[in-house]
C-alpha cells in the first residue's frame, strides 16, 4: 500500500479534526505532520538533515499566527531544497490579492476552504485523490 507524507500548517483545530478525519478516511496511509503556526513550519525544515524524509505535499492555511502563509509559501518556493514539494493552500480567504499573491509565489494549488463540514471532507479527499492517486510527484 502507498504510504504518503504530509505537513499540515494550520491553526485552526476543527480544520485540523475535519483534514485529518479526511485523510484518515482514505485508502492509502498517511503519515501526517501538524504545525500549528508559520513559525513551527519553517523551523520544522530548518531542521530536516539530509537522512529525514521530506513531506510528500504541505496543506498550508494563509493565515496563520507568527509567520504567514504567504511567508512560509516563499521560504518552501525559494529554497532549492524544498521548492520541488507540492504546496497547496487551503485557506478561507477567497480574497483575489491572496490568490494572485500565492500563485506568483509559485504555490501548486489554491483551495477555498467549504463552510460545510462534509464538502471539507470531500474537498479534502479529492486534494488527496488527485495530488497522490493522479499527479506523479518526485520521490522523497
Amino acid at each position: 500500500m502507498k504510504s504518503v507524507s504530509i505537513l499540515l500548517v494550520e491553526d485552526n483545530e476543527g480544520d485540523i479534526l475535519l483534514t485529518t478525519e479526511a485523510l484518515g478516511e482514505s485508502k492509502i496511509i498517511n503519515e501526517i505532520t501538524i504545525k500549528r503556526d508559520g513559525r513551527e513550519a519553517i523551523d520544522f525544515f530548518e531542521s530536516l538533515n539530509s537522512k529525514d524524509l521530506l513531506p510528500d505535499i504541505v496543506l498550508l492555511d494563509i493565515n496563520l499566527p507568527k509567520v504567514s502563509g504567504h511567508e512560509v509559501l516563499m521560504y518552501l518556493k525559494n529554497s532549492e531544497k524544498y521548492r520541488h514539494i507540492p504546496v497547496i493552500i487551503l485557506t478561507t480567504s477567497s480574497s483575489e490579492k491572496d490568490l494572485s499573491k500565492s500563485y506568483n509565489n509559485h504555490v501548486n494549488c489554491y483551495i477555498v476552504k467549504p463552510i460545510e463540514a462534509n464538502d471539507f471532507i470531500n474537498a479534502v479527499s479529492k486534494i488527496e485523490d488527485f495530488w497522490i492517486n493522479i499527479v506523479s510527484i518526485p520521490p522523497r
